[in-house]
Parts: C-alpha cells; structure tokens; sequence
C-alpha cells in the first residue's frame, strides 16, 4: 500500500495489535507508581539503555518501557490509553490531529541530529543523487520523518511522489527488503542506517539536514496531565530526561561504543555517524517557533493529499512544563 492509500482509519487500527499487547500495563503492582514510556529500541533512541548509561534512575517510581518501531505507533498507544509518556517525530500526532481522537498533548521538544536520517542506496547502486531515483522503488515508513523528508528531497529536484514507486513499510520489514534487493532506495532513520552499511555495503545517497527541523516531539496522555501524581512524575522524568542527554553529550566515545555493542555493528560505523551529527539531544521547552515548525509540517502533508483535511496543530501542544526544562547539563 503507498501513501494515497493511507487513511484515517488505517491510522487509527494500523498499531492495534500493539495497543492491545499494552493494555492492562497500566496499574503499577507494587507500591510505588510506575510510568509507562516509550522507547524506540535499541541505538540512540534506547531511553531505557540511556538512562542505565548515565547512572540515572528515578528515586519515587518505576518506568515501564514499552519498545515501538514508529512514531505513528506510538501515537496510536497514547490514544488508545497503553502509554503515559511518549516520544515520536513531528509527523505522526499531525494524523492523529485529522482525525476524531487525540487523547495525548505535546509537552516538550527533544532537540537532535538530523544527519542520522538518510536515504540509503545498496551496494552499486549508480544512483548519485535523489534525481536518479526517478522510477525506482523507494521504501519509506508511513507517517514518519523519513516520508516527509522524502517528499521534500523529491520536490527539491523537480520530481513528486508519482516519479517514484513509493513502497510503504515497516522499519524490520523494509530492512529485509532492502537487504534482499527489492528495493533501490530506502528512506529510513536510526540504526538501520549504520547495520546496512556494516553489513551490506550501502550508501548514503542524502542526509535529511536542511529539511528535518531536529525536533522530535515529547507527550503525555490527557489522564496523565489530569492526574497530580503523575504529572509530577512527568516533570521529574523530564528532568531525568535532560541528565541523561547531558550524560550522552558529554561522553560520546563511550556513548558510541555503547551503541555499536547495542545494535551489533563495528564501532567505526557509529563514531562516523556521531562525527556527522548535526546536534546532540537535549530537551527544549514549547515555543511558538516549535509550533509553526510541525504546522509547516502539516500543511505539506495536506497539499500532497495525505490528509483527509487541514488540521490546526496548535491545540496538541502544552506548555505546563516549560518552566521545569532546563539547560542540557
């Protein structure tokens, strides 16, 4: 299925199966409280590896993790009550602002690299630039950063999603098909990244700097906000959050070494990815320049028919917590 055919309803019931394996997580069975946060796996978006990492750990309540793929299945957690806390790219909450349920609001931004989000060619492949990729296979992940920046990589050469055959995916079912050669390009964030190029010899054809805004986007369920117990035990793992990040910026060698050993790859392909960096993670509060950045965002996705209607981002966001993100340290 490529990008026209994605719907609402598709969106809402693409991560049932998901939902339904959180559901019932929520209640903590001891005596302290338990947040219920998302990770995305192993590499450097491994909260819970983070944290271990950097020698930080919550003194009054547990973490529960919960691994997604995706953004958009992240998204589709919160609404469907599996998650307190989770943590996606500016795209996926836009879908769910299009449709009837948005049972999450936007608490902060985590400001980070770009550069480690790419189209990726195989090994001799004769494309040199995204013009090249007229008529190809190009996989993507639906409703994330790597359809967007796709999108826009497209237009900056005078090509659109119809010049491509756009193939939709999974980040593990599009790795097995890039592997197996069925497709010419794969737009695609994360570890995947530095495995495929360990392993099989493929190549960064563009990195998304100069498209991506670097923000990835912090939120929280309603009923986590509502409740006063848990909204603190937001703020103090926002606080945490901003540590680890501090912890990460500060020790990279050992960061990266942690993170080759994690995803399986010799250390020279992570330090080369850390070396690139655009920026290095750390929270910052919601501001206006935040908001307009996702709205930009949106209203692309709107004028390419992704989305059933225009949406106004601005009621997802938050700013109760503002006052409690500090300075990266």
């Amino acid at each position: 299925m490529v990008a026209k055919d994605w719907s609402r309803r598709g969106f809402l019931t693409a991560g049932a199966a998901s939902g339904l394996l959180l559901s019932g997580c929520g209640a903590s069975g001891g005596s302290r409280p338990r947040l219920r946060v998302s990770t995305n796996g192993k590499g450097e978006f491994n909260a819970r590896l983070l944290f271990k990492m950097a020698g930080v750990a919550p003194k009054d309540f547990d973490i529960q993790y919960n691994e997604f793929q995706s953004g958009h299945l992240v998204v589709e957690a919160l609404n469907g009550g599996s998650l307190d806390y989770g943590a996606m790219s500016e795209i996926p909450p836009i879908f769910a602002a299009a449709s009837t349920i948005q049972s999450f609001r936007q608490i902060a931004v985590a400001h980070g690299d770009v550069n480690n989000q790419v189209v990726l060619v195989p090994k001799g492949s004769t494309a040199r630039s995204i013009a090249d990729l007229k008529g190809k296979r190009v996989g993507y992940v639906r409703a994330t950063t790597s359809q967007y920046f796709l999108i826009r990589m497209l237009e900056e050469v005078g090509l659109g999603w119809d010049d491509i055959t756009p193939i939709a995916m999974g980040v593990s079912d599009g790795a097995a098909a890039f592997s197996q050669g069925a497709l010419d390009a794969w737009a695609i964030y994360g570890f995947p990244i530095q495995r495929a190029i360990a392993t099989e010899g493929a190549r960064i054809l563009r990195t998304a700097q100069g498209i991506l805004s670097g923000n990835y986007l912090v939120a929280a369920h309603v009923d986590a906000l509502a409740d006063p117990e848990l909204s603190g035990i937001l703020r103090e793992y926002l606080t945490l959050l901003q540590q680890a990040y501090g912890w990460a910026a500060a020790n990279q060698d050992i960061w990266a070494k942690t993170i080759a050993q994690d995803i399986g790859v010799p250390l020279d392909y992570v330090a080369d990815q850390f070396r690139r960096k655009s920026a290095s993670f750390e929270l910052r509060p919601v501001t206006d320049a935040a908001i307009a950045s996702q709205q930009q965002v949106a209203d692309l996705f709107f004028a390419q028919k992704l989305l059933p209607k225009a949406v106004d981002i601005r009621p997802l966001w938050d700013r109760r917590f503002n006052d409690s993100i500090s300075k990266r340290g």
